[in-house]
């Protein structure tokens, strides 16, 4: 018999076919439904792109209006979440925390046990818009209850990006703070099938319902080779210090072979097309608070490691650091991830249960060969 041939991580495999995203290598684009995502960034609302995602076309005026004034009243938590983010430690991790509310939601829809309630299309589109409008304020009240501030009430009258910040740090944002976390938003909202898209994916498969696909996703999204780098990011800036001490930092983390966070990606052969863009919203950030020292710093380490290992560096490289400039802890950076990528999981969760197939891959086992007891 033939050894298997196996591919580690799945590398090379095509599992299903997506009409939701693709990275054109023609282009080195990322497109959403078709649209580069750097024109999406650099024209298009938040919630324009989600409407997006989940129906295949960017919405008319009326249409958009519709889908703001819905996510918009759905913002509110519900008293049994509020009280829920009490009763856990406020020094847990906030992914481990977001988790567990994402999953409470999930308790209190009594749709899913209609008879094929778990995979109704309809329901699971407006499940979908109540996840991207209570994640956010999950979010914001995580952050405030570990600096011992009480929560911010979401508005109404506000847009999506607006509101996050608003409910965040108690304060309107500068226009350019708006503008950079909408596009940061924009760019995570999607990449195929990624680690934690798979995840919810998988789950989906099993007819599984939208909420355990996107708790699921969330899990995997908290490993630092996925989600948990642009944490990773600010702390390797934290640990160099300035731009001076990049080179000696280096020479060190090579040798003790290291892995480096926030460069290289396994689709991504010629650098990731989403990078020129988050790090122009960045330089904003930079030159409106005076932070110099923080590009210098992460100029010197992206042109160092590049020289040496020919990787670029990815989309983490630069949103860790804008989210730190606009005021988030460094632990509710990945939190912020889930915010934006719950579009893109529940489109993947939708795809799925319309064309489903149980995914169940092979594997090949090379454990001790059959025995038996007493032999």
């Amino acid at each position: 018999m033939s050894e298997p041939d196996i591919k580690k991580g799945l590398a090379g495999v095509v599992v299903d076919t997506t009409a939701i995203s693709k990275v054109n290598p023609e282009t080195n684009s990322l497109l959403y439904r078709g649209y580069p995502v750097q024109e999406l960034a650099a024209t298009q609302p938040f919630e324009a792109v989600a409407y997006l995602l989940w129906h295949g076309e960017l919405p008319d005026a009326e249409q958009l209006a519709e889908f703001e004034a819905l996510e918009r009243s759905l913002r509110p938590l519900d008293p049994r979440t509020v009280a829920l983010l009490e009763t856990i430690p406020v020094d847990a991790h906030p992914m481990d925390i977001v988790r567990t509310a994402v999953s409470q939601l999930g308790t209190f829809d009594h749709t899913l046990h209609r008879p094929g309630g778990w995979t109704d299309r309809e329901l699971d589109f407006g499940r979908s818009v109540y996840l991207l409008a209570q994640i956010p304020t999950m979010v914001a009240a995580v952050q405030r209850r570990r600096r011992g501030l009480e929560p911010i009430p979401p508005r109404d009258d506000l847009d999506y990006s607006t509101n996050f910040l608003w409910m965040t740090f108690g304060e309107l944002p500068s226009a350019a703070a708006v503008d950079v976390f909408r596009i940061s938003m924009v760019l995570y909202a999607e990449h195929s099938f990624n680690a934690s898209t798979f995840t919810a994916r998988v789950i989906a498969s099993t007819t599984s319902d939208i909420y355990s696909a996107v708790v699921g996703a969330i899990g995997a999204l908290k490993g630092p080779l996925h989600g948990g780098a642009n944490e990773a990011v600010m702390h390797v800036f934290e640990e160099i210090g300035d731009a001076s001490k990049v080179v000696p930092w280096l020479d060190a983390a090579l040798a003790e072979k290291r892995k480096i966070m926030g460069f290289g990606h396994r689709v991504y052969k010629n650098g990731d097309s989403r990078v020129p863009t988050m790090k122009a919203a960045l330089d904003v950030l930079i030159a409106d608070t005076g932070r110099t020292d923080l590009g210098e710093l992460y100029d010197a380490l992206a042109d160092e490691f590049v020289a040496r290992k020919g990787i670029h560096p990815n989309l983490d490289y630069p949103s860790g650091p804008a989210y730190h400039l606009l005021g988030f802890d460094t632990e509710i950076f990945t939190p912020l991830f889930i915010a934006s990528r719950v579009t893109g999981w529940t489109a993947h969760v939708m795809e799925q249960a319309a064309s489903n197939a149980l995914i169940r891959p092979l594997s090949a086992y090379d454990g001790v060969p059959e025995r038996h007891v007493g032999a």
